[in-house]
């Protein structure tokens, strides 16, 4: 019983974990060079402005990965979803259904609030979490493509006059 896994919300005093593991996540994609998160940026945004969960993967007393999550809204569905941003399993636990596992939890958390869908975002070239998705029952969406506004160019939007 001790060593079964089990899941628990994270709390204000788990930031400094959760900014361990975004970096571990970070680095495994190769793009460590792109976090500016901070301890202070995650307590405010996680914990003040609640606009965004966390769930640890626990091993005994080890949390051994993560998933961060949000909610979404679908005007099709006519209700939220479960936008997953992160979901991170330390490598030495991977393998072992852990990862499954995780995804499960947040399935379960979104039937539990009546969410139409859980969705996420995979880099391309990750082959090895495509197929652990395809496994999961997961299907890429067909004829989408993502767009994004950040950073000075959000911000220059703002003050522009954008072509009629």
């Amino acid at each position: 019983m001790e060593n079964e896994l089990h899941f628990r919300y994270a709390t204000a005093e788990d930031v400094p974990l959760i900014l361990e593991f975004i970096k571990k996540l970070a680095a495994y994609e190769k793009m460590l060079d792109e976090v500016v998160a901070t301890e202070e940026l995650l307590q405010a945004w996680l914990f003040e402005k609640a606009k965004a969960e966390v769930i640890f993967a626990v091993k005994g007393k080890l949390e051994i990965g993560f998933a961060l999550f949000f909610h979404n809204f679908s005007t099709f569905l006519g209700r939220s979803g479960i936008y997953l941003e992160d979901l991170y399993i330390e490598p030495e636990y991977r393998g072992n259904g852990y990862g499954r596992a995780t995804l499960k939890q947040l399935a379960k958390i979104a039937v539990e609030r009546g969410c139409g869908r859980l969705e996420w975002w995979c880099l391309d070239w990750n082959q090895p979490s495509i197929d652990f998705y395809r496994l999961m029952g997961a299907e890429p969406m067909k004829d989408w493509t993502v767009y994004r506004i950040a950073g000075d160019t959000l911000k220059q939007l703002t003050d522009s006059n954008i072509p009629e």
